[in-house]
């Protein structure tokens, strides 16, 4: 079921009403939350910085955890090895066949 709420996120001094699905509400909340914390931690350490500043550090920190992730989980090298070992093995079973 697609059940749809009305919720309001406050992030960096500024409310975002949105529309999302319900049984997102406590991702969204927390990702909200996440931002939040992160914006503070940057406030404290670099006072000197305007909000817009700050804002576009948190934004880096996200994008650069996500890149980060994503290579991870990129499983493409290890799927063209395991694709050439098959190959490699293929290739030593029809040798011994041939051979016996």
């Amino acid at each position: 079921m697609n059940d749809k709420i009305k919720i309001n996120l406050q992030m960096a001094g500024f409310t975002f009403p949105l529309t999302i699905n319900r049984e997102e509400e406590e991702m969204v909340r927390s990702a909200a939350k996440q931002v939040e914390s992160r914006l503070n931690a940057y406030a404290q350490h670099f006072p000197q910085l305007q909000k817009v500043q700050l804002i576009t550090m948190v934004a880096y920190q996200f994008a650069l955890e996500t890149l980060k992730a994503n290579k991870r989980n990129d499983t493409t090298p290890f799927v063209e090895k395991v694709e050439t070992l098959n190959q490699v093995l293929d290739s030593y079973f029809q040798q011994m066949e041939q051979e016996d």
